[in-house]
């Protein structure tokens, strides 16, 4: 069974966020001497989760496809770019998965093989990518803002983070649900996420896609100081404002007497 890792990466002082910077060009010629690591990308990320064209320093990520999950878990223990990086890192967070359904390019290759069938949890991991055609560059991202806010408000997105090869134009988004059918309802639906497909289709903004759906297997570390796994059984997201904790009413005080 083939397994899909993501790992996040957050940075809390410049020296970590220059230490991330160079490990996004040096990174990729040690990741190609790991063993059974079949594919890789080393992706940035951008403000608001990801999806604003500004880049966030703070967070970076690697992506890996490995031929199955011993070979998943030996090869992040000993990938020098994955240690490097979480020793300059204040958080960490993994995924590991496993592709359901896989259609598309990326870097003009097929990197996963589905052999599994979606489990009967209801819970769905989604990724997509694509290159963006430059001319269709600005039309694409003034279609995010209302997709973001959306998606960041759905009851039943539990996770969601956008990513990037190259700002701008190479993009990545990541995403756990908790219900397979409001998934698709939200991609497809009408709604600002399915009218922006229909846009895409219409208009040919895109040079090259993927898209794939994975079965959820594990997760390691924290994000935001959580699980994202957890937050499936309730739909809650990362983008909501968590509750201020409740002040201590001061003891009353009691007279001595005299």
């Amino acid at each position: 069974m083939q397994v899909t890792t993501i790992s996040y990466f957050r940075y809390d002082n410049w020296a970590s966020r220059l230490e991330a910077f160079s490990q996004m060009a040096r990174g990729r010629f040690a990741l190609k001497n790991v063993p059974g690591l079949e594919f890789f990308k080393l992706l940035g990320t951008g403000s608001d989760a990801g999806f604003n064209p500004r880049p966030n320093v703070n967070v970076n990520a690697i992506l890996c496809v490995w031929k199955d999950m011993e070979t998943a878990e030996n090869g992040l223990k000993a990938s020098i770019t994955h240690k490097t990086l979480r020793d300059h890192a204040c958080e960490t967070y993994t995924i590991y998965l496993t592709p359901t359904s896989a259609r598309g390019l990326w870097s003009g290759v097929e990197p996963l093989r589905v052999t599994e069938k979606p489990d009967d949890t209801g819970n769905i991991a989604v990724l997509t990518r694509a290159t963006v055609k430059l001319p269709a560059a600005l039309k694409f991202w003034a279609e995010v803002p209302e997709v973001q806010e959306r998606v960041a408000k759905h009851p039943n997105c539990a996770f969601h983070i956008g990513m990037a090869e190259v700002p701008w134009v190479q993009q990545v988004t990541f995403s756990l649900w908790n219900n397979k059918k409001e998934m698709g309802g939200f991609a497809y639906g009408d709604c600002p996420h399915g009218h922006a497909v229909k846009h895409v289709r219409e208009g040919d903004w895109f040079k090259e896609e993927m898209y794939a759906r994975f079965n959820i297997l594990k997760e390691e570390g924290t994000w935001e100081g959580g699980s994202p796994m957890s937050l499936l059984e309730t739909g809650r997201t990362f983008d909501e404002p968590k509750a201020a904790p409740k002040k201590k009413k001061a003891p009353k005080k009691t007279e001595e007497p005299a």
